[in-house]
């Protein structure tokens, strides 16, 4: 057996920090640039459907509330609840929102676009719970 080489140790490899360290520091800067904002607006007297509208926009962009929900979900026993409960509240609106559309549809005479739609509402409604009871499995 032929001796061992003189093999010099591997260099250190530079760490990168983790991606939700990143999306941490982004979304924590993220909300408070909202919040500043929102104070700054309502300081100023703007018109909070204009306020309200533009947070639910950046918001809705960036993902900023689903990380909040993540956030609030990290926290033991009482944070599930709060998101579950968030959630079905969610559902609930959406299916509110299909029957009053549903309603002045059937008044103006579009039954048969009104079985397209509530089927086409139905069939999110089980993709979701689907996709919910696959990511409790999973």
């Amino acid at each position: 057996m032929a001796p061992a080489a003189n093999i010099p140790p591997p260099e250190p490899v530079a760490t990168e920090k983790p991606g939700w360290i990143k999306s941490l520091k982004v979304m924590v800067v993220l909300w408070l640039a909202m919040l500043g904002l929102v104070w700054m607006a309502l300081s100023y007297n703007v018109d909070k459907s204009v306020i309200a509208g533009s947070v639910l926009v950046v918001g809705l962009v960036s993902n900023a509330f689903a990380w909040l929900l993540g956030i609030v979900a990290l926290v033991p026993i009482i944070g599930p609840l709060i998101v579950k409960i968030l959630s079905i509240g969610f559902i609930w609106l959406l299916n509110a929102i299909g029957y009053l559309v549903s309603f002045v549809a059937i008044k103006r005479g579009y039954s048969r676009d009104v079985l397209t739609y509530r089927g086409v509402t139905i069939a999110l409604i089980i993709g979701v719970v689907i996709g919910f009871v696959l990511g409790k499995l999973i």
